[in-house]
């Protein structure tokens, strides 16, 4: 199942988060072609000068400023644009100020029409997916978010550096908001098929109990220390959203915790957040109803019903 020659990605917003990933995606060598957009007209123009004087060192690929007209005959069509998220700022603070510079871009978008998927990376993410998908018309399965793939990424990674185990043999998820009521699943949290319960006492280090609380704040807290540092996080995000991409350009049928539109799954309605999902080119094929705690399932309850308390406040 591999991608056809000719696929377009389209990247609106040209900031950090969309500049890394035009370049990891350039790297990556999955589309042949990459169209950026921005307001920031003189910033467009030296991050596509830049890109290109790399193409000599990547496999062939047209890089280069584009108009909402591009987006028609788009494969995939990113959303980075938006407010930057400032030290001490939740994503959903972010909420009023990204809604109304998203409704001016989707209203340019249905302009040209597109069978296109929508994959949306602004914060707070899973709200704007659902504005996304309210403005846009498309069917919910088209529109996607980014979700919870960074906060699983870092969740096997701080797993993984504490047992010293590979991060690919970890499998791991946060469900729910991308954000402060996210939910780790420990339960089914394991290293090749052993859940912690089984592994830790067999895995020779003797550090005693695993420490569930500090491994999840860290989690849960990355973003706001990496904005404290250094003012934004691009690099990992850049990364996961390559991985979506190539997912379902090649029509992997991967799973990814993205956000998307719950349709009755653990009896939630009309809120988007992050379930283990089938990511096909037709966009999210099915979501994984996983076997959750009772207290798993309460956080994830909790989590749709801390986003749909701010959606009621959107005017769209």
């Amino acid at each position: 199942m591999i991608q056809e020659r000719g696929s377009r990605v389209v990247i609106i917003g040209a900031g950090l988060v969309g500049a890394t990933f035009a370049y990891a995606l350039m790297i990556n060598g999955v589309v042949s072609e990459i169209v950026m957009i921005d307001v920031n007209t003189e910033r467009l123009e030296g991050e596509i000068m830049d890109l290109n004087h790399g193409i000599s060192f990547v496999r062939p690929v047209l890089v280069r400023a584009g108009t909402y007209e591009d987006c028609k005959d788009a494969d995939i069509i990113v959303i980075c644009a938006g407010a930057n998220q400032k030290p001490g700022e939740t994503r959903l603070d972010l909420l009023n100020k990204n809604t109304e510079i998203f409704r001016g871009i989707i209203n340019q978008i249905n302009a040209v029409g597109t069978n296109a998927l929508l994959l949306i990376a602004t914060n707070p993410v899973d709200i704007m997916t659902y504005v996304t998908y309210k403005l846009s018309g498309f069917d919910h399965k088209r529109v996607i978010g980014s979700g919870t793939v960074l906060d699983s990424a870092r969740f096997r990674y701080l797993l993984s550096d504490h047992c010293k185990v590979d991060p690919s043999n970890v499998h791991a998820y946060i469900i729910g908001e991308h954000g402060d009521s996210e939910v780790p699943v420990w339960s089914l949290a394991n290293i090749a098929g052993l859940r912690f319960t089984e592994y830790c006492p067999v895995c020779g280090k003797q550090c005693g109990p695993l420490p569930k609380e500090k491994i999840f704040e860290e989690v849960k807290n990355s973003a706001y220390s990496i904005i404290k540092g250094k003012g934004a996080t691009y690099y990992a995000i850049g990364l996961a959203l390559v991985q979506i991409v190539e997912s379902i350009l090649r029509d992997e049928y991967s799973v990814l915790t993205v956000s998307t539109l719950l349709c009755d799954e653990y009896g939630l309605n009309d809120v988007c957040l992050s379930l283990p999902s089938i990511v096909t080119r037709r966009g999210v094929e099915k979501k994984i109803n996983l076997t959750l705690t009772y207290e798993e399932l309460a956080g994830l309850r909790h989590s749709a019903e801390v986003l749909q308390g701010y959606i009621k406040q959107l005017k769209i």
